[in-house]
């Protein structure tokens, strides 16, 4: 019998449900894989505003909590929405525990990260239910509506499509992304001690997930 491995916690507050299932099924992933130097345990919580993550914390150790949030849009509304995140997020690294916040945006939606598991997604889109046409190609399903794609039966059914390769292959896709904005001369607005880019496709969550792999020595 091996070694028992070491296990290592991850904190997340996210906005909706599909960003959970995709953590559980994720600390599936590495738990499963024998070549993974550590077990983990993603602990997430499902809290719009991070302040309220930060009031449920009863660890008096130092922690990062990653916050997956969406940009959704360049509207009016959807771009106060954001701020209002950021906002919130430094006000909850500001409550006196000992706890740092990390961005992990997707402009427009986490529907962009779950894409790039499947299929290159680096078009700028003008609306959210454009990702659809992505999803169905790279999960060959054929959801009439981003409704349908994200009820739990069939997200679940596409999140068992989803290999930890696919996961360092979705990484990979992302940091083209990235790459390319950054080619491009778009130039990251950053706010709050947060950095960001207002153009679509961009994302920061995949150096979240990569640093979890890094840190499994899963990825290099």
């Amino acid at each position: 019998m091996g070694e028992r491995k070491l296990c290592k916690r991850y904190y997340f507050s996210v906005e909706g449900d599909t960003e959970e299932w995709y953590l559980d099924h994720l600390q599936q992933l590495i738990n499963n894989c024998e070549e993974s130097l550590y077990n983990v345990k993603i602990i997430h919580n499902r809290k719009k505003d991070p302040c309220e993550m930060v009031k449920a914390l009863s660890s008096p150790n130092k922690i990062t909590i990653n916050h997956f949030c969406d940009t959704e849009s360049n509207s009016d509304e959807h771009t106060k929405n954001f701020s209002t995140t950021l906002d919130n997020m430094r006000a909850a690294c500001e409550m006196g525990k000992k706890v740092s916040y990390r961005l992990g945006y997707s402009n427009f939606a986490f529907d962009l990260w779950i894409a790039l598991h499947k299929c290159d997604c680096n078009t700028q889109l003008s609306e959210r239910k454009q990702y659809l046409k992505y999803l169905n190609k790279g999960f060959s399903e054929h959801f009439v509506s981003m409704k349908e794609y994200k009820e739990e039966d069939n997200f679940n059914r596409c999140l068992k499509k989803i290999t930890l390769d696919n996961v360092i292959a979705a990484i990979e896709r992302a940091e083209r992304i990235m790459a390319n904005n950054k080619s491009s001369g778009y130039r990251p607005v950053e706010y709050k001690k947060f950095t960001y880019y207002t153009e679509n496709p961009s994302l920061s969550v995949h150096e979240i997930i990569a640093d979890i792999l890094r840190e499994c020595k899963l990825i290099p």
